[in-house]
């Protein structure tokens, strides 16, 4: 073998941080905490409708038949919830977690296949590196959805930052869509008071979602799970700080107000 070859061999294999099918270690992924889902300084693959995404091989080859996500946690980070959630909630439930940042989703995707390696858990989870924000209707479709996971999200401090958050009007509309009326579930915490006050004011003002009341929220384990289960709730539990949450259920279509052209305009957009 030449030099040239040997040494062409030795770069490849130091690109491979982790040998596929053992845990990483997460030292090796980190990246920034946060980027701007508004850019266009990076290009993602989506289908042009959400029936021609094929979930079975990179996602879920463990099952058989209609294997399309039913719960998303978007902006899943480390993949935390995504695994918890593979052990609530039941096997036909698939759980895909959605990130944007290309390391980050990496380690994650590791993390599934060398937890699939252990035992029979997390054939339903999954992870897929996305801009949620701009392609999730290219991914599902209308009422596809049971739960949807927003868990500290990037506060987006500055007013002119304020449409880079991942709840607002517009967006919550696409939430609506692609949730289940009745069934659906929309979940947001965060460490920031301000941000958890936009995400009420914001889900509240929404004609097609109701909060749940506290009895119902404790019949609810996943919430459980969204409070202690993520690394950011872990990393703000340590420090000492607090951790708001909110609930929401999509309501039933024939529940909504109507639209007239009268009160189309009745509440000003504000994001």
């Amino acid at each position: 073998m030449s030099s040239e070859a040997s040494s062409e061999d030795h770069d490849k294999r130091k690109l491979v941080i982790t040998p596929e099918g053992e845990r990483p270690q997460k030292k090796f992924y980190r990246q920034r905490a946060h980027c701007n889902p508004l850019s266009h300084n990076d290009s993602f693959a989506y289908p042009i409708r959400p029936d021609l995404m094929d979930w079975t091989i990179d996602h879920y080859p463990g099952l058989q038949g209609n294997v399309a996500p039913t719960v998303l946690d978007i902006g899943c980070g480390f993949g935390g919830l995504t695994m918890a959630l593979g052990k609530i909630l039941p096997p036909e439930a698939r759980i895909l977690g959605m990130e944007i940042r290309a390391k980050v989703t990496e380690y994650v995707r590791l993390r599934i296949v060398a937890a699939r390696k252990e035992g029979p858990l997390y054939q339903n989870c999954s992870v897929l590196r996305t801009n949620s924000m701009k392609f999730l209707p290219n991914f599902f479709a209308a009422a596809s959805l049971d739960k949807l996971f927003f868990c500290f999200p990037d506060p987006h401090f500055k007013r002119k930052n304020h449409p880079r958050r991942i709840v607002s009007e517009r967006l919550l509309s696409e939430y609506a869509h692609v949730l289940k009326p009745t069934i659906g579930r929309l979940y947001c915490i965060t460490d920031v008071e301000e941000l958890h006050q936009w995400h009420v004011a914001k889900c509240d003002a929404h004609p097609l979602f109701r909060r749940l009341t506290v009895k119902e929220e404790a019949n609810d384990p996943c919430i459980e799970a969204m409070i202690h289960e993520t690394e950011e709730g872990k990393k703000v539990a340590r420090q000492g700080g607090k951790k708001y949450h909110a609930v929401y259920e999509r309501i039933p279509d024939a529940d909504a107000p109507s639209v007239t052209v009268q009160n189309f305009f009745a509440v000003p957009m504000t994001d």
